[in-house]
């Protein structure tokens, strides 16, 4: 059974159509990576698979575990355990790191963590990415740096141990030995049997992380599909051959909003 299979999804944000029909299947354990050029609707696929409310879905389906996703609101679909890294993530003045963390922990996984073993698991996390050890107490993103709170939102994931993980430019803002540390600890979920969803502009990202199969998508669709030749064709020639092949029409009206952040965080 698919982990996660998206049928002909078609979803609009204020009358505008940004997804026009996207199929896709995850199976557990599956890496995809989805590329292409900016507006074309890669962030409006992360947030309409984790329940963004300003998006509306008009044609389609979302299964997750067999099951429809699309009645369920965000924190439900936290609970189902698919996770979302934002692009840009919030700063959460006032909430501390671990204290964010283990509420996370209790409202997601269903179960209060013991406190031992909450702060052995978060130190261990802190180390692996290398951040600050006074990261406990300091508030969630506020005067972190960008590459601090993409490892922040990795830290995130780890401890909270999803079945599908959705990663949106984790690799933005990141400089060589982080995106390396980042890396790793992204490949050390996968070994866990972690499904993911990567979503980058970089072949960069993908030398680290081996994907499973890659897409790239234009326009609101799913265009081409393949493996790891297809990423070096992208780096080598962009996407102009492949606009040109498939006689696409880049004056479709595009991505006319960005995603935002969402209130309720995974």
């Amino acid at each position: 059974m698919s982990l996660l299979k998206i049928t002909n999804l078609k979803a609009s944000v204020t009358d505008a159509q940004i997804l026009k029909g996207i199929d896709l299947n995850i199976n557990k354990g599956e890496v995809h990576a989805i590329m292409g050029p900016n507006g074309t609707g890669k962030s409006t696929l992360s947030g309409v698979i984790m329940g963004h409310p300003k998006y509306s879905i008009t044609e389609g389906d979302i299964l997750f575990e067999g099951e429809s996703i699309l009645p369920l609101r965000t924190d439900e679909r936290a609970r189902k355990r698919i996770f979302l890294a934002y692009q840009q993530p919030m700063e959460i003045e006032g909430v501390t790191n671990s204290d964010f963390i283990r509420k996370s922990q209790k409202a997601v996984l269903g179960e209060d963590i013991n406190l031992f073993r909450f702060i052995k698991e978060y130190e261990k996390g802190i180390e692996e990415l290398k951040m600050r050890p006074d990261l406990a107490n300091r508030y969630v993103n506020e005067g972190f740096s960008g590459g601090e709170k993409k490892r922040n939102e990795v830290l995130q994931m780890k401890m909270l141990k999803p079945k599908l993980a959705i990663l949106d430019e984790i690799d933005s803002g990141l400089d060589v030995d982080a995106l390396k540390i980042v890396s790793e600890n992204v490949n050390q979920l996968k070994e866990t049997g972690m499904s993911m969803i990567l979503i980058t502009h970089y072949q960069r990202l993908l030398d680290y992380i081996k994907p499973d199969f890659v897409h790239i998508m234009i326009n609101g669709r799913i265009v081409k599909s393949g493996k790891a030749d297809l990423i070096t064709k992208i780096d080598q020639e962009g996407y102009d051959w492949l606009i040109e092949e498939l006689g696409i029409d880049m004056t479709e009206n595009r991505n006319p909003v960005s995603l935002g952040t969402c209130a309720v965080k995974k």
